[in-house]
């Protein structure tokens, strides 16, 4: 593994990038942490980033041995409309060709750019097992991850190793699908999604920030690599895991006709679509998961929360 003393990361206030940059700093790594913020924020170690105005100081960029890229419009912030899909492509697919563009213009250019993609990339695909060698899906996720790949594949031209870690749900009690989960989970309410036999891809948050390094360091990986746990589970599984770890109930299931109701198009793209995707360039680099299997992930997560 290489060690790297400059990384570059944008995305750094969201569930991830908190997680990241905390970790790193714990470390005591002694890596220098940039930023990539939006117009009105920043401070010591920021560089402007403006994915809207299409705008980046690249040259601040200079002689930074990694970039992280993990910023992206929420997709599960509200109901989907024709103006919130644009902001979610335009903030991966446009804020990738950005970054990668600001990196083209450098003289000392990144040895790696590590970036985000997710196993949406493989749409609806029932109980097919999937690894990185398995071909897109279709659906609006699908072919943001296409696009998103695309644009950070560029930067192989540039002589930059690159890695979209297609990431899986990503378990945590601070933020995401699961901090939404706990409450109606504590109070009884909790249940199967639908029939609860979708597969779901997860990963423990630092298991996350661990692949993200791992991935950052190991100069032989390049490509897609699944960010998840060694085995998926299907819905109803995960509900009643997450039900023990709680010792609460979860009898209560969520019809499919009442999801599609209350989110339309998103209940079937985010909460009823089934991927069942193995870590297989992870496993085969060797890659050691400290949160693999899902009553101990669960368990862990809820006794910190």
């Amino acid at each position: 593994m290489t060690p790297v003393s400059t990384i570059v990361i944008s995305g750094g206030n969201g569930l991830v990038g908190q997680a990241f940059i905390s970790t790193l700093a714990r470390a005591s790594s002694g890596a220098r942490i940039v930023r990539l913020v939006r117009p009105g924020s920043g401070g010591e170690d920021s560089v402007l980033f403006d994915p809207a105005g299409g705008s980046i100081d690249a040259v601040r960029l200079e002689g930074c041995d990694a970039v992280v890229h993990l910023a992206g419009e929420p997709i599960a912030a509200g109901r989907w409309s024709v103006a919130r899909k644009a902001r979610i492509r335009s903030s991966r697919v446009e804020g990738t060709r950005l970054v990668v563009d600001g990196l083209g213009r450098l003289k000392m250019r990144p040895r790696v750019l590590v970036c985000a993609s997710a196993v949406g990339y493989y749409g609806n695909r029932g109980d097919e097992q999937l690894d990185e060698a398995s071909a897109p899906g279709v659906g609006f996720l699908s072919s943001v991850a296409v696009g998103w790949e695309a644009e950070a594949a560029r930067a192989r031209d540039l002589g930059i190793r690159v890695v979209s870690l297609r990431l899986g749900i990503v378990l945590s009690a601070k933020g995401g699908a699961l901090a939404r989960m706990l409450t109606p989970f504590r109070l009884g309410a909790g249940g199967p999604l639908g029939d609860g036999r979708q597969w779901m891809s997860w990963i423990h948050i630092d298991d996350l920030v661990s692949a993200i390094r791992f991935t950052m360091e190991r100069e032989d990986l390049s490509g897609a690599v699944n960010a998840v746990a060694p085995q998926p589970c299907r819905n109803a599984d995960f509900t009643r895991s997450l039900a023990r770890a709680l010792r609460r109930p979860a009898f209560l299931p969520a019809p499919a006709f009442a999801l599609r109701l209350a989110l339309g198009e998103m209940a079937d793209a985010l909460l009823l679509s089934s991927q069942r995707v193995a870590p297989g360039r992870l496993s085969a680099a060797g890659f050691t998961w400290k949160h693999g299997q899902l009553d101990d992930a669960l368990s862990d997560l809820v006794s910190a929360a």
